[in-house]
Formats: C-alpha cells, structure tokens, sequence
C-alpha cells in the first residue's frame, strides 16, 4: 500500500492507461503545460507528450466536439472541464451527441470518452462555480456518472470509466484534490455501478456521495456517542444506480436518510426516495428524509453559505427524526 492524495490518484490512473492504450490522450484547459489546473495531471506532457495531451483554448464547446468525433473515429480521449460549471458551454456536444450517437447510428459508433472535473461547492466562488449538475447528466440516457469521494475510489473508477465504450461523466472535488489515502501498489479496477457500504449499521441507513459524504461520517460517530448506529452507502457511480444495496440496507435498518450536495428539486435524492418507496416500502418504519443545499444559487457571503450547504448537524437532526428522537 502506499498513500497518496486524491489528485494524484487520478493522475496514476490516466497516466497507467494511456500507457497500456495509445489511442487515450488527455484534452483541456492548462492540463499540458501548467500540469493541470488542480496539478492532476502533473508530469504527464514530459511523459506523454503534446500530442496527448493538449492544452486547449478557452472554448468547451469546441475541444469537447472534437473530443467527441475522435472518439468516434477509433481514440479514447478524457476532457477535463476546469469545474462542471463550464461543461455548460458544451452541454450540447455532451447530451446530443456524445450520448446519443451510439443509438442514433445503429450501433456503427461508439463514443468511449471520459468528461471529467470538480463538481459542487468549493467555498466562496459564487453562484455561477458552485453548481452540482450531477441529476442533470444523470437524465440523460447514454451517459454514465461517477462521483468518487475518496483517491481509493477515485482511481479505481476512473480506470474503469476510461475502459467503457460509452461516455462516462466523472466528478470530483476542488476540496478533495489534497485529500489523502492508502491505496494499493498494483494495478486494480472498481466496476462502474456498485455502490459500496463504508460503515456497518443498524438503526437507520444514509445514502450519499461524494465530498459531502463526509458529514455523514461525522454525523455518525456523534450519534455512536447515543447509541444510534448509522450504516453508511456510498454511491460511487450515480449511473447506473446500485438500488440493490440501497433495498438491502433499508431492509435491515427500516429508515433511510439521503444526503446531497444539491439542489433539491428533481435531484438525486428524489429519484432514491421514489424508488425505494416503490420498491421496499413494506420495510420502512418512517418517511424517506432527504437533506440537500437550500433551494436557491449559492450564496457568497459566508455566513449565506454555511446555512446553504447541509453539515454534519443536519444529518444529526433527520435521523433523529426517521428514529421519532424529535
């Protein structure tokens, strides 16, 4: 095992398959000479040179079109998005033909691409920078979307999203990239829509993913200190879903809470609830409670933000409630 940050998991896992696959280059804004905007893409020009991998102009929906005909004739590339936000400039490529493309021709191409970059919050950036498009890209058939919210996972996901055939959508964290972990030396590969349980629990089940899962893990060890033990579901991939696991742990603990670092309307969260709703509602002892950002644009001002975006005190709070606590 060796440990090391959440960027540089993402950098060993492009730079160990463009070695294995000559077809996979890496496309965007300062990836190439400024190794990257958030450095993951570090040492990879001295090693791969400018030919895979390519800074870009400041033009999304240019480099992701191009990405996407090259995918279409034979390449592999991954495009990173400087934050999710600016995909929006190329939503167009990314929704109408990276994930169309393959029904639309009958199956004579494939779009095996990877979309990458930060997602969510990142601090005081403002509305426009602080955005979580994951239900967006989610609703969208054709699309696969992967939000990590540890290196470990991180890089295991990510060799498998650039292995799919089809466009995968992979989010990350500007707060994660420092982030630090063991891994494992060799090479290993997480398969994309399996959810994983990162803490045993009995009482109540809660659902999250990415870099908000963390409040969900400190919400846990505070209501260990009352006894009450909360099994943790992290996502990983968002899709395809793992409702298998979801189902599985509702029917052990009988409630369930869903954190998301979302807008609550049409998110993530709602597409669980209804689910297990339809599909375990026999084994729930109270409503689904959901816990996502308030239901406006992000705010600047800190003490805005701080109300805005859900802390470990608000997960304290609805599995007090799913438990009749309050």
């Amino acid at each position: 095992m060796k440990t090391v940050q959440f960027r540089e998991a993402i950098c060993e896992a492009m730079s160990e398959e463009m070695r294995r696959d000559e077809s996979i280059y890496l496309m965007g804004e300062e990836v190439a000479e400024y190794n990257g905007a958030y450095k993951a893409s570090k040492g990879m020009l001295d090693e791969f040179g400018e030919k895979r991998v390519i800074d870009t102009p400041i033009a999304e929906l240019g480099f992701a079109g191009v990405a996407v005909g090259s995918a279409m004739n034979g390449n592999r590339p991954i495009v990173e998005y400087m934050t999710f936000n600016f995909s929006l400039v190329g939503i167009d490529q990314i929704i109408n033909n990276a994930a169309k493309i393959r029904q639309m021709s009958g199956g004579q191409f494939n779009c095996p691409i990877v979309f990458r970059g930060p997602t969510a919050s990142a601090g005081q950036l403002g509305a426009t920078h602080s955005q979580a498009f994951e239900n967006w890209f989610a609703n969208t058939p054709g699309l696969k979307v992967i939000v990590p919210s540890n290196p470990y996972d991180a890089k295991g996901l990510l060799k498998a999203a650039i292995r799919d055939d089809d466009p995968v959508i992979f989010m990350e964290s500007e707060q994660m990239y420092g982030d630090k972990m063991e891994i494992p030396e060799g090479e290993y590969i997480i398969p994309i829509g399996v959810a994983d349980i990162k803490r045993e629990g009995t009482d109540v089940t809660v659902v999250s993913f990415g870099k908000i899962i963390k409040e969900a893990y400190k919400a846990a060890d505070e209501l260990a200190k009352e006894n009450i033990s909360v099994e943790i579901i992290d996502l990983r991939t968002v899709r395809p879903m793992d409702h298998a696991a979801i189902i599985e742990s509702v029917k052990k603990t009988n409630r369930l809470v869903i954190l998301e670092e979302a807008w609550p309307f049409a998110s993530v969260s709602s597409e669980i609830t209804y689910r297990i709703q339809d599909e375990a509602f026999d084994h729930l002892d109270a409503p689904i409670k959901r816990i996502t950002t308030a239901d406006t644009p992000a705010p600047y001002s800190p003490v805005l933000l701080e109300k805005w975006i859900p802390n470990h005190n608000d997960v304290i709070e609805a599995v007090k409630e799913v438990l009749y606590l309050k």
